[in-house]
Parts: C-alpha cells; sequence; structure tokens
C-alpha cells in the first residue's frame, strides 16, 4: 500500500500547486480519495489492480450505507479527476472514465423572504454588545455582498474600499470579484472598525498589524473567526427571530439571489455577483422568478 499513499500524496500536490483549488475543495478532494484507499486496503487492491468492477464496488457500498445521490456525484467526480491524474502522470489505465453520474433531484434552495430576513436583523439589533454589533456586522456584510460563507470569515480589512463603496471577494480557486455594497452598511462597518474591532480582542494582547475583519484570539493569537463560530452565531439569531426554517449560512447567499431576481436583476449580473463560472448554476433561481412571475401574471394581467 505504499505506492497508493504516494500516488495519494502527488496527487494532492497537484490540487494545491497546478489545480490551485480552494482550501475546502481541497480537503473534499483528499476525504473522498482517503475513502476510496482505505477501500483498497481494506480488499486488499493496489490502484493498478483496481478495475472499474472495484470502482462500482465502492460506489454501492457507499450507496447502501446511506450516501445520497448528490454525496456520490461527488465521489465520482474526485475519482474521475484522481484517475485523469494518474493517467496524465503515470500512464494508468483511466478505470473511472465510464463512471455514470447518478440522477440528482434538483431541490430549489431554502431562502427567506424579505419579512423574515428584516425577522432577522430584529433579532440581531437587540444585542448591543461589542460582540452583538459585531455579529450584526457580519450578518449585514453577508447578505448584503452574497458572499459565501468561507468569503466571509476569511475577509480582510483592506478588503473593504471605503473610498468607491466596494468589497473586494476572494472567492474559489483565488479568482477575485469586485461586489458593491449599500451605504447604510458601509456606515456600519465603518462605525464597526472605528469603534468595536479593537475592543472585541483582550487588552494583553498586541493588535500589531490589523489584518482580519472579524479576528478572535485564540492561544494568545488572533485569527480570524471560524466558520462554525459564524454558524453557530446565526442558528443563535435564528432562534431569537423564531423563524422555523432550516437556515444556514448559505441561505443569506440563497435569499439576496432571489430578492434581485424579484425585483427584476438580469441572470447574468447574479452570476457575477455571486462569483459562479457557469450560468447554469445560477439558472436554479429562475425557478423562483417564474413562480414569482406566476403570481404577478395572474395579479395584474387584465384577463387573468
Amino acid at each position: 500500500m505504499k505506492n497508493n499513499v504516494n500516488y495519494l500524496t502527488h496527487f494532492e500536490m497537484f490540487l494545491l500547486a497546478e489545480k490551485r483549488v480552494a482550501q475546502n475543495t481541497f480537503v473534499a478532494y483528499q476525504r473522498d480519495i482517503k475513502q476510496f484507499m482505505d477501500f483498497l486496503r481494506a480488499n486488499r487492491l493496489s490502484l493498478k489492480r483496481c478495475a472499474k468492477p472495484q470502482l462500482k464496488r465502492f460506489l454501492r457500498i457507499l450507496k447502501t450505507s446511506g450516501a445520497t445521490a448528490k454525496t456520490i456525484s461527488r465521489k465520482i467526480s474526485s475519482l474521475k479527476l484522481f484517475f485523469s491524474f494518474l493517467h496524465d502522470r503515470f500512464e494508468f489505465e483511466n478505470k473511472a472514465t465510464s463512471l455514470v453520474f447518478p440522477k440528482t433531484e434538483k431541490k430549489l434552495p431554502v431562502y427567506l423572504t424579505e419579512q423574515e430576513l428584516q425577522l432577522l436583523f430584529d433579532a440581531a439589533n437587540k444585542d448591543n454588545s461589542y460582540r452583538g454589533i459585531r455579529n450584526k456586522v457580519m450578518l449585514s456584510l453577508i447578505y448584503a455582498s452574497g458572499m459565501r460563507v468561507t468569503e466571509l470569515v476569511s475577509t480582510k480589512l483592506e478588503q473593504i474600499h471605503f473610498d468607491t463603496g466596494f468589497v473586494s471577494i476572494m472567492g474559489k480557486g483565488s479568482k477575485e470579484r469586485m461586489v458593491p455594497l449599500p451605504q447604510n452598511v458601509l456606515v456600519l462597518l465603518r462605525f464597526y472598525i472605528d469603534t468595536v474591532y479593537e475592543k472585541l480582542l483582550p487588552k494583553k494582547i498586541a493588535l500589531g498589524k490589523k489584518e482580519y475583519l472579524f479576528p478572535v484570539s485564540y492561544k494568545k493569537q488572533i485569527k480570524a473567526i471560524s466558520r462554525q463560530q459564524f454558524w453557530s452565531l446565526l442558528k443563535q439569531m435564528i432562534t431569537q427571530s423564531e423563524i422555523k426554517k432550516n437556515i444556514s449560512p448559505h441561505s443569506l447567499r440563497h435569499s439576496l439571489a432571489t430578492h434581485l431576481l424579484k425585483k427584476g436583476a438580469n441572470i447574468r449580473l447574479l452570476q457575477v455577483l455571486l462569483g459562479h463560472e457557469q450560468l447554469t448554476t445560477v439558472q436554479v433561481y429562475t425557478h423562483l422568478q417564474d413562480s414569482h412571475l406566476r403570481k404577478e401574471y395572474d395579479k395584474k394581467h387584465p384577463r387573468a
């Protein structure tokens, strides 16, 4: 199995140095291929001896263990990239080319209505402590910009451009996009940076060069707040707002997209704003837009 581990190491280097995938994407690929390697080891197989029937068996085991079609699709994507890499670099036969993705049910994303969003902000407004103000700033920024949660927590002070009213967002694959911010969010950010920022950290810790927009102290070091911490804070705000939907940080991104479409935003503008490479990725929102148009048509058309 030593050779298998070496191939995995080479693949990891390829992902980081050549593909330059985002950290979360890297971890997902790494986890998927390591799981596949564990399967090979349990069945005393090497990569070169593994054939299509073994790949299918691996996927079948995942299915019987309760993995969803979406999860299995991601595993297949990882296997396809891994075996393509092995074929290009080590002249392996690419045994994953014929793997077929399972049909996945396209579910409409969960989002908040504008009324529910107001309830969430009302709940956030009730906490006027320094941390409460920080939480409100995070909520305001992630909704106003359509950021992913990883983009939010890794935002640095230098990415907020008060002179132009834009925030620069480092997206997947280290691709940067510029997104305008509403004036009220810029005012809130300025107040937070000038008045609250330094009070969030212990006095004994020298701030030195200010870096992350939402810092926390951990073992006498300054780090960015984690995705998990923000998710936990969001859950608290949702509970206080008494919203019953199963909301995640990504739901705020879906909410912005839905609200913009309902107000007449172009889907290509949405693609740029959200940082999607493919237009098809944002076309799921057209279902929501179509539903809205149907209601407006029935309500306003003279012959409806």
